[in-house]
């Protein structure tokens, strides 16, 4: 590498004027004219030849920011060799996942050691359904051998047969998560495939024999064609294909198994299709036709179909329909609509209903008494906490399972006795190096965005802050898809925290954190609200002495990445520093070609600009698209070269261009794995927290930490 440097810095890159004559040479990617036409108007973007991802030349300009970047970095590389031992010694490497009961077997995950990947097992249960430590235990597939040779590797589905003789998992070798389809003799070890290419989700029949996979387009990726095969046959039918382009299509099964699911779904609007599990050759039924705005999902007990529908409920409802007339005028509601709570999901079991939900953003658990037809709530100690369900696959199961933790209080896995309420703990997860929770302080805020509307702020600190406008402090934020940001458990983080960084996640509207009316206000034509909320957010820990805007360092990815990028442009003397991981960063090019990944069916979220007055709006906030001749804050920005959801050459042009505009000596670096990586960049645990030590140590080293 040392030789390589020089050269390829030399072939691409010019001194930039804004670096002393003793920093190294900022690579300056070559500019070639490329004229769109955008309704009517032609726009030059010449860093669009990037996007050629086989010319050598932009591997180059890749290799020669990644180079920058590592000599740009080498006075911290010290300190992040010594956040990664420091985090490294926070975690049990040798550790045993909590087991979980599937038919005869329990089913569990462990790690060892120095290897990269968990280790999938099971053992027969005992006569009560009870894990069996002295049981044999059977390796169902160790991703460490099945990554042998081989720089990525991620496990997407993991399913076993109901004989509990086969399994079906499917892997993905490059990052770009396209994931081939094998399946596992479980008595001689046989392994068979790949049967299909590019599966997304799958699902078997009740008979063991037959199973069902969705495979995605090879361009487009969008998931697309539902397929039926006969295991001895091997051969795959072609059952459905989806032809609408804002349509992704998902499997699932019902708890009872009764029934194998297709969810098609879009935005705003949702269907389902259903087929009777033991009668695979059979023919999908519609349960209701898509219908505009309507989103509704399925499960199934004791002959009634539980539909979660937004019909006249905007934050969802739950009703109950005979398997036999399932159209609405047989419906009978079992849990009304609440215009604070958001119902996320409902788990039915043979005795008990548990539904998941959401208010004042915080997740909570209620369990129904089939029976006594009562409620009971799930209650939980902390303010400001996360909980999700623990996976309880037993119809039968008269506990049901779930994950508790809390920004101080680490992953938590209990059992909940759903006739009494009683939780019983079963496992939390060990930190190593005399962790003491009671040293720590988790709160919620609430910043007042500047519409009035309140934002919550999740905040986790170490006891004895001052709050005297001193402290460096990290704000996260998403805000898109309706995906809300959980306060969870994070060892890494503890090594902020122990240095006086405040951590701060903003729960801004985009998300789903107050409802599904948050997700609303935060897309589409209010998807100013995202970026509004987190300066407001950032500003309201400013005013209150939590921090200063020259002690502030702010983080998103993916979408957030997008986030990044458009707060900085609209506020940059805000924010010391900022890490966009993966970001979506040039919304106009990605958003008008149809051709790439994702973006048909995600106009619904960020507008078509094929549409005029939604061109508009969305070419006023694009990152890409605003970047102006100012100074800026220091900024790194990472990716992966196979990322497949936010293509590599987006970071790529954004720095590219940022180049040749801003005015102010802060860094900008941009680093690329150029190894098989995902969106989410490493897939080994170890390589993930070396290069979450060194975008800590870079954070930390902005606000003047670097030990």
């Amino acid at each position: 590498m040392p030789t390589l440097i020089p050269c390829l810095l030399a072939a691409l890159v010019t001194l930039s004027p804004h670096l002393s004559a003793e920093s190294p040479a900022a690579p300056a990617a070559r500019q070639v004219e490329h004229i769109s036409v955008w309704h009517g108007e032609q726009v030059n973007d010449p860093w669009f030849w990037l996007r050629e991802k086989t010319n050598p030349e932009v591997a180059a300009y890749l290799n020669a920011e990644n180079a920058y970047t590592e000599a740009m970095t080498a006075d911290l590389r010290p300190f992040s060799e010594a956040l990664y031992r420091e985090m490294l010694g926070r975690l049990k490497q040798t550790d045993l996942g909590v087991p979980t009961r599937r038919g005869a077997f329990c089913y569990y995950s462990r790690t060892e050691e120095g290897k990269q990947y968990p280790i999938q097992c099971r053992r027969r249960a005992a006569k009560d359904g009870a894990y069996d430590a002295n049981a044999a235990e059977e390796v169902l597939l160790d991703q460490n051998e099945l990554a042998k040779g081989l720089k990525f590797l991620s496990l997407g589905g993991f399913s076993v047969s109901d004989d509990d003789r086969t399994l079906l998992f499917t892997t993905d070798v490059t990052g770009y998560r396209q994931y081939r389809l094998f399946a596992k003799d479980l008595a001689t070890g046989k392994i068979s495939g790949p049967l299909a290419e590019r599966v997304t989700s799958m699902a078997w029949s009740a008979d063991h024999q037959h199973f069902f996979f969705v495979t995605e387009d090879a361009v487009t990726k969008r998931s697309n064609q539902l397929w039926r095969t006969d295991l001895k046959e091997g051969k795959p039918g072609l059952v459905f294909e989806e032809k609408d382009g804002l349509y992704q299509i998902g499997l699932g099964r019902t708890r009872d198994r009764r029934f194998v699911l297709l969810h098609l779904q879009s935005t705003d609007t949702w269907e389902t299709r259903y087929l009777s599990s033991d009668a695979p050759l059979g023919a999908f039924r519609v349960f209701l036709p898509r219908e505009k705005g309507h989103k509704y999902e399925l499960e199934h007990r004791e002959g009634l179909f539980y539909i979660r529908t937004n019909k006249g409920a905007k934050n969802f409802r739950l009703v109950t329909a005979p398997e036999k007339a399932p159209d609405p005028s047989h419906w009978i509601e079992l849990l009304a609509h609440r215009p604070d709570v958001l119902l996320e999901g409902v788990d039915p079991f043979q005795d008990f209903l548990v539904v998941r939900e959401k208010r004042q953003g915080l997740d909570r658990f209620r369990i129904y008494d089939v029976r006594a037809k009562a409620w009971r709530e799930v209650t939980f100690p902390e303010s400001v906490y996360a909980a999700f369900p623990g996976g309880t696959p037993e119809y039968t199961a008269t506990a049901f399972r779930l994950n508790y933790q809390s920004m101080v209080t680490p992953a938590s896995i209990y059992d909940c006795d759903m006739a009494s309420g009683r939780q019983t703990l079963l496992k939390q997860t060990e930190v190593l190096g005399g962790y003491d929770k009671s040293q720590y302080a988790t709160e919620r805020l609430w910043a007042t965005a500047r519409d009035g509307v309140k934002v919550p702020l999740s905040v986790v600190y170490r006891k004895g802050l001052k709050r005297d406008g001193r402290a460096p402090l990290l704000l996260y934020g998403y805000g898109s898809y309706g995906l809300g940001m959980a306060p969870t458990f994070s060892s890494p983080r503890l090594s902020l925290l122990d240095r006086g960084m405040v951590y701060v996640i903003a729960h801004i509207r985009g998300g789903n954190e107050l409802g599904e009316g948050w997700h609303d206000d935060g897309m589409l034509m209010k998807k100013m609200n995202t970026f509004t909320d987190f300066i407001d957010a950032a500003e309201f820990l400013v005013k209150e002495r939590w921090t200063a805007p020259d002690r502030l360092v702010i983080e998103g990815g993916s979408a957030g990445g997008l986030l990044m990028g458009a707060v900085t442009n609209l506020r940059p003397d805000l924010f010391k520093a900022v890490h966009a991981a993966v970001p979506f960063v040039d919304v106009m090019n990605t958003e008008l070609d149809a051709t790439l990944p994702g973006t048909v069916e995600e106009w619904l979220e960020w507008g078509n600009p094929n549409e005029k007055a939604a061109f508009d709006y969305m070419r006023a906030y694009s990152p890409y698209d605003n970047l102006a001749k100012k100074g800026y804050p220091a900024i790194l920005v990472t990716t992966s070269f196979n990322d497949s959801q936010v293509m590599y050459w987006e970071p790529a042009k954004y720095v590219a261009k940022l180049r040749t505009l801003k005015t102010d000596r802060s860094p900008l670096l941009l680093k690329v794995k150029m190894d098989p990586a995902g969106h989410g960049g490493a897939s080994g645990r170890y390589d993930a927290l070396k290069d979450k030590a060194f975008e800590t140590a870079w954070l930390l080293g902005q606000v003047g930490i670097t030990k």
